[in-house]
């Protein structure tokens, strides 16, 4: 349990950086080049997931036993490409039936996602040893 308490911290480290990144290119793509929130949601999400990944297999996970980086990360791709279409989903939702500003629709957005995000992982990529 005390181990799981200390990943799921070392999740919320990364995951607080991660929104960062997001919220930061999104608005700065929709603020100053008017792109279209969801548009700026997918390239802001596409960003955060490259910094999500090295961060995340490096300091929350520990690198499962008997499988190659390359399916490690191929593994990660497809979890996050789930996350990104529940994102986008619950973006358009919010953004084209809802008078609810973008920037507060991320904000649940985020916040389902990273839900998504922490067991799906723990899943499917986590070798369940302590990581460093």
């Amino acid at each position: 349990m005390k181990h799981l308490l200390a990943q799921i911290m070392k999740f919320g480290v990364v995951g607080v950086i991660a929104t960062v990144i997001d919220f930061g290119v999104m608005i700065f793509l929709t603020e100053v080049f008017g792109i279209n929130p969801v548009a700026s949601a997918t390239l802001s999400f596409t960003v955060s997931v490259i910094f999500n990944y090295l961060a995340s297999m490096r300091y929350v996970f520990s690198h499962r036993e008997g499988m190659s980086r390359q399916r490690e990360f191929v593994i990660f791709i497809v979890l996050s490409v789930i996350g990104l279409v529940i994102n986008d989903a619950l973006m358009w939702v919010g953004t084209e039936m809802t008078p609810v500003d973008y920037r507060i629709v991320k904000v649940l957005a985020t916040a389902v996602v990273m839900v998504w995000n922490f067991v799906s992982r723990k899943i499917f990529l986590d070798g369940g040893t302590q990581s460093s």
